[in-house]
């Protein structure tokens, strides 16, 4: 084989395991082993047949009540997050010692939400909350619609997966019809609907890809100014392989749909 072939699938490989392992970032099997991931009334009851709705207003509506509420809790759960970080930071800034309980708390955030490690206890403290805060339910919702295709996806149906989220591990989720050859990645299942949205909110929370919606939210927070879905959307740009025109029809389905957010 002619040596420049050779290299050329040497670099076809090396650029297909970057993917690979970049990919692999967006979604752990892991499971929180401290902290309780709320989980509401409904979380393990079978999703809607939102295909059966013919009607397309009917669809929306039963879409947002059946996921609206889920995302509210998980965001009642971060902010609730928040709050134990401030009073520790304000403990810390008093010049009090933390107890060994709320040590070990701050430790598993830390590995949960993927704070560098070394860093001093106020610097941890301050990149937990850069990392640890809500997202609109507006943003959410559009993400959820947009990826399960308004639940009735069979990712969505058959394992609460409204969000693409992927797994690495065989077994663990769905594998994809149209997977190129060679990709080791499966559609993620979930046991239950507030897992599948737990792990969507950490992902986009805690990923690097996702630094410029957390800068952005921070920013809006510094000026006292409201957390909107459409202004976060722009830290969206990695999460589709179709970058801008994704964050452009996010942004455009959060305009439009903003009727069925009031109800």
């Amino acid at each position: 084989m002619h040596k420049w072939e050779t290299l050329k699938i040497i670099l076809i490989a090396i650029g297909v395991l970057v993917i690979v392992v970049f990919n692999a970032w967006l979604f752990t099997d892991k499971e929180p082993d401290l902290l309780d991931v709320p989980e509401t009334e409904q979380a393990e009851q079978p999703v809607p047949d939102f295909a059966s709705f013919e009607n397309v207003d009917k669809r929306k509506d039963a879409f947002y009540a059946y996921l609206k509420p889920e995302v509210e809790k998980q965001n009642e759960y971060l902010l609730t997050l928040r709050h134990f970080i401030q009073t520790l930071q304000r403990q810390v800034s008093s010049g009090n010692t933390l107890t060994e309980k709320d040590l070990e708390r701050v430790a598993w955030l830390a590995k949960e939400y993927r704070i560098t490690k070394g860093l001093a206890l106020p610097q941890q403290l301050d990149a937990l909350l850069l990392k640890i805060d809500i997202l609109p339910v507006d943003l959410v919702m559009a993400q959820a619609a947009n990826e399960s295709a308004w639940g009735t996806s069979r990712f969505a149906q058959q394992g609460y997966n409204f969000f693409g989220l992927w797994c690495f591990k065989r077994g663990c989720g769905f594998v994809p019809a149209a997977r190129n050859d060679g990709a080791a990645h499966e559609v993620a299942k979930f046991p239950n609907l507030s897992r599948a949205t737990y792990t969507y909110m950490r992902n986009l929370n805690r990923h690097y890809a996702y630094k410029e919606l957390r800068q952005i939210r921070a920013t809006l927070r510094k000026n006292q100014m409201t957390i909107t879905g459409f202004a976060l959307a722009e830290g969206l740009l990695n999460y589709s392989e179709r970058g801008a025109a994704y964050v452009e029809e996010l942004q455009s389905m959060i305009k439009y749909n903003q009727e069925y957010m009031s109800k």
